[in-house]
């Protein structure tokens, strides 16, 4: 894969070459790609963009050199939030709307890229656990481009969502107990089966599609980026992708050295990196039972908490945890006052910036791009009834 040089640990530094399919490192870290960025920066500039298909291949520099499985992901809208932002005297109030991609969620770039890479790897058989999107998105870009697909799901996780694998002909397995026993069950069979593991922070390619968020943040904001970014964190790719991009961005000259202050946002039924954060800790400790109606957000062990506290400790943001009648309440003001059907992990983001600016951490005058991650009419059941 022309472009990429070499991998590297993003927790212990070691490098890595490029093989067929990669894990993680031997230490346990998620391999981070790394690009041939001088060969590239003279022609890759922001301004060349203009013209190029819309989505997230756009970026084909800064991506593994492979035939794109596609389905129209990524180059989703960056809306201006201005009747949300009023009450909270925010006039600067972005939301960065990923409910637009494919299968309904951000989770689509993840898979397009890793999915293209396995392909191209000769991988015929993938496997994930996955707390559901990325089981269904997942199941999508397998059948665009032929392989089997594997979803490794919690018994509780919304019917629709469960209906949707199915539909796209991903083989379902159902795990009693959190997202964490989906992932052990998982590893359990995969000697058995020898299926190539895409679960989170499992390969470096997932992270890679991901980081086009950011790419495309700085392209819709003209290289300015935001001064607060709140993301829903479960597992933790979406957050890191976009501080990777920050990264090559800056090198290819597309931006300087500030970065947005990062806020991780968790619901109060599973909070782990909260809990870290709040306590200056160095790495989160496991949650219990995960208990919150935002299913994203039920993930009782961040494998990369420790690089996630420092990312946001660097950047000078925060963790912040919310309740799910702040959720909900948060979801009924976006899809009523912006016309946004926000997922509960999405609505989780405004519910955070009010407890941001009621503690002025947030000023009247900064910039705030919120992300909302997928599509709300997957959780009607959840969310409830308008009240």
């Amino acid at each position: 894969m022309a472009g990429i040089i070499s991998f590297h640990c993003a927790r212990c530094g070691r490098e890595r070459a490029s093989a067929p399919a990669l894990t993680t490192c031997q230490c346990g870290g998620p391999l981070w790609a790394d690009y041939d960025i001088e060969t590239v920066r003279d022609g890759f500039r922001m301004e060349s963009l203009a013209g190029r298909d819309q989505d997230l291949w756009r970026y084909r520099e800064m991506l593994p050199r492979c035939e794109p499985v596609r389905l129209g992901e990524g180059f989703t809208p960056l809306l201006k939030a201005c009747r949300a932002g009023k009450p909270l005297g925010l006039p600067n109030l972005w939301i960065k709307d990923e409910s637009r991609n494919p299968t309904g969620t951000f989770k689509a770039r993840g898979s397009s890229v890793a999915v293209s890479a396995a392909r191209a790897a000769g991988v015929k058989a993938l496997a994930i656990a996955s707390a559901g999107n990325a089981a269904a998105s997942l199941s999508a870009y397998a059948a665009r481009a032929g392989l089997e697909a594997h979803c490794y799901v919690p018994d509780d996780t919304p019917r629709i969502v469960l209906e949707e694998v199915k539909a796209y002909g991903g083989r379902l397995y159902l795990v009693e107990g959190p997202l964490s026993e989906a992932g052990k069950k998982l590893r359990a069979d995969l000697p058995e089966h020898g299926w190539f593991d895409i679960s989170t922070f499992r390969e470096p390619f997932r992270l890679e599609g991901k980081k086009t968020m950011g790419y495309e943040l700085a392209e819709q904001m003209a290289g300015n980026l935001p001064d607060w970014i709140l993301y829903p964190t479960g597992g933790g790719m979406g957050l890191m992708g976009l501080w990777k991009s920050f990264g090559e961005m800056e090198k290819l000259g597309w931006i300087d050295a500030r970065r947005p202050r990062m806020v991780a946002v968790q619901a109060s039924g599973c909070a782990p990196l909260v809990q870290a954060f709040e306590k200056g800790a160095k790495e989160a400790s496991p949650w219990g039972r995960p208990d919150t109606i935002a299913v994203g957000l039920r993930v009782p062990v961040c494998a990369v908490s420790d690089l996630l506290l420092k990312i946001l400790r660097e950047s000078g943001g925060s963790a912040v945890a919310v309740e799910d009648g702040e959720i909900r309440r948060a979801s009924l003001t976006l899809s009523r006052q912006e016309g946004i059907g926000a997922s509960p992990e999405g609505a989780a983001t405004l519910a955070a910036l009010q407890i941001l600016r009621e503690r002025g951490d947030v000023r009247e005058s900064e910039r705030v791009v919120l992300f909302n991650t997928g599509w709300g009419g997957k959780y009607v059941d959840s969310l409830g009834p308008p009240e």
